[in-house]
């Protein structure tokens, strides 16, 4: 998502930093081209009015205008007014929860909130919470059975109600008596409400009875970012009834145009609080306005890609391939290893965008297929062709080509760029003794 929004403003400030001097003029034809990218992009047509208009008032002041870099002076307004348009101060994104704590989760169907229910109950577990899942979707089987499965997976407790129950009032008081809410460690308990294809009376009215019932401390709305114009109607017209303390955003890895997440805190004066970055239940982030900002302007999110690496990979493992790498002896388990670790943290393509300068690179795009065809050759080799790749002659590669469903050529080039690699780095090993000779014989 974004990445077409991107490139254009991207392109947009790169023109504007090649000028020397800016006028007005100059200001007024860039901000026009902005205006027609946020609307491109799904933007809400009032909010990309008034965004462009607070940009232009602070351009045009004579400390932007008089500048050495007028160019980046805008550049950065236009870096504040989105991290504000976006959300402003990430500690609002923060939950507001005693203990014990309660949260609504509301949307429509096909948004992703049993999914995005439990997602958030294992990151509230893996900050030392308590939580409790508890289906209160009655409409559908299907979601209490989902519901429950999600839970096992991340061994989080769930209460589902008596298949003969009919009122979502009832469900829940029940679920507050079970035995699970007699454990005195429970600490949030996730409510996983019904949904509907649009929204009605019925379903409104239905909820505001059991929010007046539970009196939650978070009222989470789920709204897919890919239904654009349409998700910012939906989260007006719930916040308007029920006065959400929140958003979910799911969906952000996909290839919508992004404007709803751009419009969304604008009109509900609401925060968006996390967002869903993918379909695994580890694909879930609280939601940090400037990182995102800075994404969208090619800044990147270093802060963010150390956080995923630190969550993602062990420290021992790390160590251990550096020093395979210094001493030259990594072979194709090592190789794996690294591969394992990297795809861990996420799609590849998105850890790459998360670096400075790299969101719009020409050609950064990953083949995951490719990827994936290159993990198949490594696993088809046996223990010891990985660990001695050097006897991998024709046969073995012959093997391993139709044990991987791929062809000797492509098995020859990853052989012809592990050895390349090898070399490299046997090549720089000693190099680093050399100079660590030459620094000995100075002193």
């Amino acid at each position: 998502m974004f990445s077409q929004l991107g490139d254009k403003l991207q392109e947009i400030f790169k023109d504007l930093r090649g000028h020397g001097t800016i006028s007005e003029a100059n200001i007024d034809a860039a901000l026009r081209q902005v205006r027609l990218a946020l609307l491109e992009a799904d933007v809400d047509f009032q909010v990309a009015k008034e965004f462009i208009a607070r940009i232009k008032e602070k351009a045009l002041g004579e400390a932007v205008l008089r500048s050495i870099t007028p160019g980046q002076q805008i550049v950065k307004i236009f870096y504040d007014e989105l991290s504000i348009l976006l959300g402003g101060d990430p500690a609002a994104a923060g939950l507001d929860l005693g203990k014990p704590g309660r949260i609504l989760i509301i949307g429509l169907n096909g948004s992703g909130k049993t999914t995005s229910a439990a997602k958030l109950a294992r990151l509230l577990k893996k900050q030392g919470r308590a939580p409790v899942l508890v289906a209160c979707d009655l409409q559908r089987p299907a979601a209490i059975e989902q519901l429950a499965t999600l839970g096992k997976e991340i061994d989080v407790p769930v209460h589902t109600p008596d298949p003969n129950e009919k009122n979502v009032q009832r469900a829940a008081a029940a679920a507050l008596e079970s035995p699970a809410f007699a454990e005195p460690t429970v600490g949030q308990a996730i409510f996983d409400t019904a949904g509907r294809q649009e929204i009605d009376a019925g379903l409104i009215e239905e909820l505001k009875q059991l929010k007046d019932f539970l009196q939650p401390q978070e009222t989470l709305l789920v709204v897919d970012a890919a239904t654009g114009q349409q998700a910012v109607s939906v989260a007006t017209h719930f916040n308007d009834a029920l006065q959400i303390t929140g958003i979910i955003l799911t969906k952000l890895d996909g290839d919508a145009r992004g404007g709803a997440a751009l419009s969304m805190r604008e009109v509900t004066q609401r925060p968006i609080k996390f967002v869903g970055t993918g379909e695994k239940l580890d694909q879930f982030e609280p939601f940090v306005p400037e990182r995102l900002a800075g994404r969208i302007l090619g800044m990147g999110d270093v802060v963010g890609l150390v956080e995923k690496a630190a969550e993602t990979i062990e420290i021992e493992d790390a160590e251990r391939l550096e020093r395979k790498l210094r001493s030259a002896s990594f072979d194709f388990n090592d190789f794996l290893a690294q591969f394992k670790m990297l795809r861990k943290m996420g799609p590849l393509e998105n850890v790459l965008g998360m670096l400075p300068g790299m969101s719009n690179v020409q050609g950064l795009s990953i083949d995951e297929k490719q990827l994936k065809r290159t993990e198949a050759i490594v696993l088809s080799m046996t223990s010891e062709e990985r660990t001695r790749p050097q006897i991998l002659n024709a046969r073995r590669r012959q093997r391993i080509a139709r044990g991987s469903g791929s062809t000797v050529t492509e098995v020859n080039d990853l052989v012809r760029r592990f050895d390349q690699m090898r070399k490299m780095m046997k090549n720089a090993g000693k190099m680093k003794k050399m100079m660590a000779q030459m620094a000995r014989m100075r002193k």
